[in-house]
């Protein structure tokens, strides 16, 4: 879960180290992006490494959910959603259990 500001340093230390750890492991990946309502923002930086990520390994994606209350969070959502051949889905912080099944494959999409 996201809490306050993300850096790149959250993408150097925590996100790609266990994307990279992953990816040995399994060809396709669902990722599950949850943002804590005191999520402050995300550094430039950081947002370069996401995209740099996702675009680096873009075939390795399976889902991704992401769950915010955050608007600017959902209409980004929808724009990259039409360049990754994932499937996307935004959710808000309520739908937030129903994120966790659609993730897991364990409910319908």
């Amino acid at each position: 879960m996201c809490h306050g500001r993300v850096t790149k340093d959250d993408y150097d230390n925590v996100l790609i180290p266990e994307v990279e750890k992953r990816l040995e492991q399994h060809e396709k990946l669902q990722i599950y992006y949850e943002f804590a309502p005191d999520f402050d923002g995300i550094d430039p930086a950081a947002a370069w490494e996401d995209t740099r990520v996702g675009f680096s390994h873009i075939l390795s994606w399976e889902r991704i959910a992401v769950v915010a209350d955050v608007e600017w969070i959902k209409q980004t959502m929808k724009f990259f959603g039409f360049l990754m051949p994932a499937e996307l889905r935004a959710f808000s912080l309520a739908e937030a259990g129903e994120a966790r099944k659609w993730i897991t494959g364990t409910q319908a999409a």
